[in-house]
């Protein structure tokens, strides 16, 4: 920065106050700072040739309260409190203010100029062992642990973790009471760690739109989506960020996907010689009604067996046509096979791939398939990874909406199932799917041919 005369200063604020020229024209003519111009013009009229006046004071305690009190009292600003005060340097004030705020009033005291001494100070001793002062010391002590984890434990109760920027606010309300180097010693932070977060204390959360939007997609969907999943949303509603922010975002909220990983499990019937196994593992499609899969699952309700037999198409695993039933009998399968066949056209090829169960190799199923002109195809022996897909959604379905959700009878199950397949079919979006639900990859891949 260029430092200026004294003579320099005096010409050009006389010049512009005996003038009618402007600061701009004035700065120019006079090749000063037109800013600093500004400044020697407005301290000359409050305090005259005094505001030029060199000064080497070390400012009391008492007289940097007195321009902080001012600041407060009279809302001015840190420019405006420099001028009144006739302090060279805004900056001085603000450090004022700045040391104050994060370390009371002892921060404040004025320090020794010149080259420090390189003599040792002597320790202090001690206070002996069951004297006043020894209790004095211990009490405060006890008295600033117990302030400190009282308002510790008070946060860990509303949220369940404490973290540094906790433990940086709580030292920053205990701060006018207790030494600020003791209470950050008790909370086991690093000085530096304690000044970042003091000074992003006042400023915005950037992120504060972002999390409520976290929340709601996280609370829409009970709880059911991770990480990935909640980005592919946020992408879906024009938000396009980076899936570690939004793990980031997700653990600084306590948000964690509630689905249990499932392995897979699959009935295997009686082994028969009805069908090959013509899927081979292929499980995509190109388009609609080429692949399908299907198989039965069973789990208790009420004290009672119940069996779920869905129709999935692999080309956008949708959940087709489905039934519900208390005995697993063939009428559970042949329901949801015509159900499943009113999404065929003429136009059709397809594959159905099962497991080996008996109901798949009923003559009553074949002759079925065979009526419509559908393949047939069926897992090897013990392979239930042949089937994979279908054995994969019975454990999302499971950990998503069986283990989740509380139901008061067996026709309140059966509503709440209706209920999830709508929202698994036309809601829940698949990375596989580009992000989209089943139905939205279908709509958008009709949409496009």
């Amino acid at each position: 920065m260029t430092k200026y005369s004294l003579e320099t200063k005096l010409t050009a604020v006389n010049a512009y106050l005996d003038g009618v020229e402007s600061f701009k024209d004035t700065a120019q003519k006079y090749n000063v700072n037109m800013t600093m111009l500004k400044k020697w013009v407005a301290k000359f009229r409050v305090h005259g040739l005094a505001a030029f006046q060199k000064t080497y004071t070390n400012y009391s305690v008492e007289f940097k309260l007195d321009v902080l009190n001012y600041i407060n009292e009279t809302g001015a600003s840190i420019e405006e409190a420099t001028l009144v005060f006739n302090i060279p340097a805004s900056t001085t004030v603000g450090n004022w203010k700045d040391l104050f705020e994060t370390q009371g009033i002892d921060a404040l005291q004025p320090k020794a100029k010149g080259r420090q001494s390189m003599k040792k100070e002597p320790k202090k001793n001690k206070p002996t062992e069951g004297s006043i002062e020894a209790l004095q010391t211990e009490i405060e002590r006890l008295r600033m642990e117990n302030a400190y984890f009282k308002k510790v434990e008070c946060l860990s109760s509303k949220q369940g973790k404490i973290t540094k920027q906790d433990k940086a606010q709580v030292v920053y309300e205990l701060r006018y009471e207790f030494p600020v180097n003791a209470l950050l010693l008790l909370a086991d932070i690093p000085r530096s760690t304690y000044y970042y977060w003091v000074k992003n204390f006042d400023r915005p959360d950037p992120d504060a739109e972002l999390k409520v939007l976290i929340q709601t997609i996280y609370d829409e969907h009970e709880g059911r989506y991770g990480y990935r999943r909640i980005g592919y949303e946020l992408t879906n509603r024009g938000h396009k960020v980076n899936h570690k922010k939004v793990q980031r975002i997700m653990k600084e909220l306590g948000l964690k996907c509630l689905v249990r990983i499932k392995k897979y499990r699959s009935y295997k019937g009686t082994v028969g010689k009805i069908a090959p196994n013509i899927l081979e593992r292929k499980f995509q499609a190109k388009k609609p009604n080429e692949k399908w899969v299907t198989d039965i699952t069973e789990f208790k309700l009420f004290g009672e067996k119940l069996y779920f037999s869905p129709m999935m198409d692999l080309f956008n695993s949708e959940i087709i046509a489905y039934t519900v039933g208390s005995r697993p009998t063939y009428s559970l399968v042949s329901t949801m096979l015509d159900q499943a066949f009113e999404c065929l056209t003429d136009e059709d090829t397809l594959i159905i791939h099962t497991d080996q169960g008996w109901h798949y190799q009923m003559k009553k199923y074949r002759h079925a398939l065979n009526e419509r002109g559908i393949t047939q195809s069926m897992s090897r022996k013990g392979n239930c990874y042949d089937n994979a897909v279908i054995e994969n959604f019975f454990g999302i379905m499971k950990s998503e909406f069986l283990y989740l959700k509380e139901f008061e009878s067996v026709e309140h199950f059966k509503q709440e199932l209706a209920k999830y397949i709508e929202y698994y079919n036309h809601k829940r979006i698949k990375a596989k799917l580009k992000g989209m639900s089943p139905g939205q990859y279908r709509a958008d891949t009709q949409q496009a041919a």
